[in-house]
């Protein structure tokens, strides 16, 4: 009889590199495996390399050297589909992401994209909004909500597709601190593997048990977030820096 195999992580990234056409060159040989439902954190000064990093996960660029999977999944042109079914972005501004007349559509558009339709189709965007808390807004009109309800729909809008990953770039910016604490407890609270791009250090801290920090174009560290932020000389390195009074050592972190 034989035995049950686990399942393939989230993402395996193996020795990817990538020059953009310009000649400069973004990265040089990442390597990156995050296993189903892991939280982690991309850490890295401006000019590091993660957002060129983000664009190989869902095959909006194609990688120069190495490999991306995704669930097993090589990301290539015969499967883009799938790929961007399974790798959610969520980008920083969410009106890049909304512009139906009403959150509901907002939500539905990718799932009916995909061929959904009828109770289906409304069942599957009233359990994203749930998630997101925010079903109680399916039929107002995306710009009449707050910049913190527009985040949290259009993670709806993501969600929806029942996808593998969540990529978040700089998911806390231009958040008051009630909206800052709203996102992070649903963020939290999702039965999904979650990769969080951001220069909010505290965020990181709090959400992502695990981080990395990608500097030069290349994975300069892989450890607990805790430990990597209270390494002075590696912040140092690589230009990160905690807000002015915050010391990571203080907080008390669960170890998941």
């Amino acid at each position: 009889m034989s035995l049950p195999t686990a399942p393939a992580p989230s993402l395996e990234v193996s020795g990817l590199a990538y020059a953009y056409p310009d000649g400069h060159q973004a990265l040089f040989g990442v390597d990156l495996t995050v296993a189903r439902g892991e939280r982690v954190a991309v850490l890295g000064p401006n000019g590091a390399g993660k957002t060129t990093l983000v664009l190989h996960l869902n095959g909006i660029l194609d990688a120069g050297a190495g490999t991306v999977r995704v669930a097993g999944l090589p990301v290539e042109k015969r499967h883009l589909a799938e790929i961007r079914r399974r790798v959610g972005i969520v980008f920083q501004d969410p009106d890049d992401q909304l512009f139906m007349p009403t959150v509901r559509e907002d939500v539905a558009f990718g799932p009916a994209a995909a061929g959904l339709r009828g109770a289906e189709l409304e069942e599957r965007v009233m359990t994203a909004l749930k998630q997101v808390g925010m079903e109680a807004y399916a039929t107002r009109p995306p710009h009449h909500l707050s910049f913190g309800q527009r985040r949290r729909v259009a993670v709806a809008t993501v969600l929806a597709m029942e996808p593998e990953i969540l990529v978040l770039d700089e998911p806390s910016s231009n958040l008051d601190p009630a909206s800052r604490r709203e996102l992070a407890d649903i963020l939290r609270s999702l039965d999904v593997t979650v990769l969080m791009v951001t220069h909010d250090l505290p965020y990181a801290l709090e959400l992502c048990p695990r981080a990395v920090i990608l500097s030069d174009g290349v994975i300069a560290a892989d450890d607990r977030t805790q430990d990597l932020l209270c390494d002075d000389e590696l912040m140092r390195e690589h230009r990160l820096e905690l807000p002015f009074g915050f010391d990571p050592r203080s907080v008390v972190v669960p170890l998941t």
